[in-house]
Formats: structure tokens, sequence, C-alpha cells
């Protein structure tokens, strides 16, 4: 997983930053992921391969430092250690499969749903990362429950990965191809604040 460097100048020089942001998107109407508009074809069949072979990965998470300081820092917004630990556990497992760096999937967690699994978006987006159903449909698995954690994120963390490979590593547009927003920096900018205030794991 390729880290992206610290977000210090984020926090330091925001208009530049956010004239920096307005570079590097280019001015395309947002893509929209709803039922009716063309579906990537890649991405469903990405999806399929992905989610069919659910059963066939090994949860090899070892990173206790790590799961200890999520766990803290998610306290206050899950109070239940249990819970909070076994949704840690499946995010890090989940977003290291997809190559992603878990504490970004947190942060787009915090601004999708609030962890909030049952969350239901005003377009009908369902769970954790807010995916949306009609990809259910497209990949033959119309049974699958996108209120269920595992479920969601898998679906979510291979989306996510497939923008961001699709727009070459750059997160301003492959989060916003994720919100169907590309054009715009409004969520990207959600996220990455997200990310930077309360998710990001400084390096010494």
């Amino acid at each position: 997983m390729n880290r992206i460097p610290p977000l210090t100048a984020w926090r330091q020089h925001p208009l530049k930053v956010g004239l920096l942001l307005l570079m590097l998107v280019s001015p395309l109407p947002p893509a929209l992921a709803e039922e009716g508009v063309a579906v990537d074809q890649a991405l469903r069949s990405l999806l399929a391969d992905t989610v069919n072979s659910a059963d066939s990965f090994e949860d090899r998470f070892d990173a206790q430092v790590w799961l200890l300081d999520m766990s803290s820092r998610l306290e206050r917004l899950i109070p239940d250690h249990n819970r909070r630990l076994d949704l840690l556990r499946q995010v890090h497992r989940e977003a290291t499969r997809a190559k992603l760096q878990p504490e970004l999937v947190i942060a787009l967690i915090q601004v999708e749903s609030g962890f909030n699994r049952y969350a239901v978006s005003s377009a009908g987006a369902q769970g954790l990362m807010q995916v949306m159903p009609f990809w259910k449909n497209e990949i033959g698995r119309p049974e699958d429950n996108l209120t269920d954690i595992a479920t969601n994120l898998r679906y979510g963390c291979t989306i996510l990965a497939y923008y961001l490979e699709k727009e070459k590593g750059n997160l301003i547009r492959g989060l916003a191809r994720y919100n169907g927003s590309l054009g715009k920096t409004w969520y990207p900018e959600r996220v990455m604040t997200a990310w930077y205030d309360h998710w990001y794991v400084h390096e010494s």
C-alpha cells in the first residue's frame, strides 16, 4: 500500500490546497451512481469475482498496535468494546485485501454513515460505506444484505480501490468517483479532513 504524504499543508495552507484541488479535478459533470445510469462493466466483473470469493480470504490481522490505537480513537463513537474491535478487524482485513489504507476507509465510513451500519441515504445507498443496492443485481447476488458489515465492506472497499486505480492513484478524483461527484471537491475534502483530524497515523 502506497502511503499518502502527511497532510500538514492541508491544515496550514487551506487556500493553497483548495487551489491545488481545483487544478487536480477536471471540470467534468458528476458521475452519477444510480440505477438507469450506464454501469462500468469492468467494475461489475471485479465486484462479481471479489464478492463471490468471500470465503477464500483468511483474516491475517496481527497489527495489535494499530488495533489498540484505532480502538481508543473510535471509543467516543462506538462505546461497546467488542463491537468496536470487531468492526476494526473487519475494516483492516477488507482494506488490506483491496490494498487500501485502513485509516482512509475508516474516514470514509465516518463521512458516509457515521458508523451506522443501517444508514440509508436519500438516494438509497446502504450501510457503512453507503453502497448502492443496484450493484447486487448487477453481479447476480440480489440476496446480499448491505447492512451486514462484512458484505458492505467487501463491496465498498472493492469499489473504492477500483476507482483509485482508474484514477491512477489520484485520491481526489478517486474519492469523487466513489461519491458520484467527479468534477467537485467537497466530498474528497470531507473525507481527507476526517482522515487527518481523527484517523491518520503519523509516522515517527
